[in-house]
């Protein structure tokens, strides 16, 4: 229940979008408070939310499990890197795991915690849950930068803008640009006759967390809105397909790719027709979340 766990469960209690909701956090004085502030807006919601604060049993017939734990100040790094709160929150994940195991949790983990590839990865392997009910938000936020990005180039809503950033939610993520499409036409033939730098907006994309970051020290609106969009997906069947982090077999390992989610986690898992450039891209990124995911899970061990 830090900045995007309570962002999160906002939006949840705001939009009525579920019955029960379960805050979990160490802090118990201020998951205790976020719950009596919630109750407090209850009168003046169209909506009413069950609240249940800090009480591991009810994971076990809870459909959806959204994990925003972290410590965001070791974040604010000059590098740049979600890597650097890797060693804090893969204990953390270790500890939260084995209470869901214990819980008898059967349902779906969103994960949202950084590095957000490895993490999700830990959650599957330490929890033992099928790898199709453990994904992560993925590059569903970066996606969306790409899409804003876009938009504003061309003076169109975002939602007008279709395609994917892929990889890690990290520094090696990118664009597939032969997935872009603007108005339903390709963005690169535009972007050409425009001449508009591609790689600028690349860049640019990878980095909006960052400039987010100096001016508040932390993100929260993007991703809540990102996590909770899949969670809907899942809690509807809505079968929708989106770039979240998911195993995929091909490259033996979790990264942000499009599947199909609806009420069993991942659905159906998408098949881009991606160019030479891009797949090099996507096996790079692959790499390095893989060597990364491995050295976290023996240090789990």
């Amino acid at each position: 229940m830090g900045h995007v766990g309570s962002t999160v469960a906002h939006y949840l209690v705001a939009c009525g979008f579920v019955d029960d909701l379960v805050l979990i956090d160490s802090n118990e004085g201020k998951v205790n408070a976020d719950a009596i502030d919630f109750e407090d807006a209850m009168a003046n919601l169209p909506f009413h939310t069950n609240i249940y604060v800090n009480d591991w049993s009810q994971l076990k017939d809870t459909e959806v499990i959204i994990s925003a734990l972290g410590k965001i100040k070791l974040l604010d790094n000059p590098k740049a890197d979600r890597f650097g709160e890797l060693n804090f929150n893969r204990n953390a994940v270790r500890e939260v795991a084995q209470k869901i195991k214990e819980s008898g949790f059967n349902g779906k983990i969103v994960a949202i915690t950084n590095p957000v590839d490895v993490i999700t990865s830990m959650y599957q392997e330490l929890t033992g849950l099928p790898k199709k009910q453990v994904m992560g938000t993925g590059t569903v936020l970066d996606t969306a930068r790409m899409q804003k990005a876009i938009g504003q180039l061309v003076n169109v809503d975002p939602r007008s803008v279709s395609g994917y950033n892929l990889g890690e939610h990290g520094n090696s993520q990118f664009t597939a640009w032969s997935t872009v499409k603007v108005l339903g036409q390709p963005f690169e033939k535009l972007a050409k006759d425009k001449g508009i730098d591609l790689n600028k907006i690349n860049d640019d994309i990878k980095m909006g967390a960052w400039k987010v970051m100096k001016g508040k020290k932390y993100t929260s609106y993007g991703v809540a809105t990102a996590a909770v969009r899949i969670t809907n997906a899942i809690l509807s069947n809505s079968m929708l397909e989106l770039p979240v982090s998911n195993y995929r077999e091909e490259y033996g390992v979790y990264l942000s790719y499009p599947a199909i989610i609806g009420r069993d986690g991942i659905e159906k898992q998408c098949k881009l027709d991606l160019t030479a450039e891009e797949l090099e891209k996507l096996q790079n990124s692959a790499n390095f979340i893989k060597e990364k995911t491995e050295e976290s899970l023996n240090e789990a061990k």
